[in-house]
């Protein structure tokens, strides 16, 4: 079980969790020791998030998110399993946290009326300068 707030908890079955070779350096220790772990949760199919949460989710796992509706994070930081076993849960749970935060919605508001002025009065400026730039007539002499 994966508590990610009071209310909310991930069942065991959604993830899964295989231990893979580290790569990178490490000695002969990155090629006895599987220590790198790659964490999968069924996302789509979890009844614990509702369907906005998991739209978010989406978003927010980026390319971590497969075409089958998983969320697969891999970590490989420390020598030690059970630490990367660790942090992967962490950036789950984390990544669930951001999902379960609805968004404000932003509500459109009117220019002022000074600032439509002053808008239009750059404008008119900024024309009067281009337009300034024309060619110069040599017919003073």
């Amino acid at each position: 079980m994966l508590h990610i707030t009071e209310t909310l908890a991930i069942a065991d079955w959604e993830l899964t969790e295989q231990f893979i070779r580290a790569s990178g350096p490490g000695g002969q220790n990155v090629n006895k020791v599987s220590t790198a772990v790659e964490l999968r949760f069924e996302a789509a199919r979890s009844p614990h998030l509702s369907d906005p949460v998991k739209s978010r989710l989406k978003r927010l796992a980026g390319r971590r998110w497969t075409t089958e509706g998983a969320i697969v994070i891999q970590v490989d930081e420390t020598r030690s399993q059970a630490r990367n076993r660790e942090i992967a849960r962490d950036r789950l749970a984390d990544l669930i946290r951001q999902a379960l935060v609805t968004p404000k919605r932003r509500i459109a508001t009117k220019p002022t009326l000074g600032s439509q002025r002053r808008r239009l009065a750059a404008k008119s400026v900024r024309g009067e300068v281009k337009s300034l730039r024309g060619k110069v007539d040599g017919d003073d002499d």
